[in-house]
């Protein structure tokens, strides 16, 4: 793929602005995977990161890619070349990092699909500028400083924007929408532990719904 700053920046934003929360999915039952994502997408939240923690990962962003046409699917915790590679084969439109490296910069020049690294301080974040990234996941966003930490980079960053994750619930996602390098927020918790295990996806929608309010809060 031949990228150019402004058509990274431009496919990132497409992912990134999509919705106002992101929701970070481990899928454990592979029969979970596309109940599940209807869920999330028909209520408002059709990016979706599948994080590649589980046997079923993979499988689950092809299922979720070929069955729930209005969802958009990407792959998280993407560690390595080879896993962001292997994305593209499998459907996934988008992939999502917690950290970076030289190798998975590397990769991202080559790959068809967005990719979005994490940082969590100012050089990581001056070693993406300089990759020609401008759009991250700030990660782990309360334990490294949380919304203090967002505003500084603002001043020195004015062109970068974030998708700050880690820690971040119903209660604190608000704050960070208001800031004006936030273009969404990731986290898990439309997805409760108890819903997920019953399958109760009415539930889950509900909360998906409510994620959709949240930059208004």
């Amino acid at each position: 793929m031949n990228w150019t700053n402004a058509s990274r920046r431009t496919a990132a934003d497409a992912i990134l602005d999509a919705a106002p929360i992101m929701p970070v999915l481990t899928i454990e039952r592979l029969e979970d995977a596309v109940p599940l994502a209807r869920a999330l997408a028909d209520n408002g939240l059709p990016v979706l990161e599948i994080t590649l923690r589980t046997p079923v990962a993979r499988e689950a962003i092809a299922l979720i890619a070929r069955e729930v046409p209005n969802a958009i699917v990407g792959a998280g915790t993407v560690l390595r070349a080879d896993d962001l590679r292997s994305m593209v084969d499998v459907g996934a439109r988008f992939a999502i990092a917690p950290g970076c490296t030289d190798a998975l910069y590397a990769a991202a020049d080559d790959a068809p699909i967005p990719f979005i690294p994490a940082i969590a301080t100012a050089s990581e974040l001056m070693r993406g500028l300089d990759a020609g990234h401008v759009r991250f996941k700030f990660f782990p966003a309360e334990s490294a400083g949380g919304i203090a930490a967002v505003k500084s980079f603002a001043g020195p960053f004015g062109q970068v924007k974030f998708c700050p994750t880690g820690g971040i619930d119903a209660a604190k996602a608000p704050a960070y929408l208001k800031l004006p390098n936030v273009s969404t927020v990731g986290g898990s918790w439309m997805v409760p532990r108890a819903a997920l295990d019953a399958r109760d996806w009415a539930t889950i929608g509900r909360l998906a719904a409510e994620c959709t309010r949240l930059r208004d809060a």
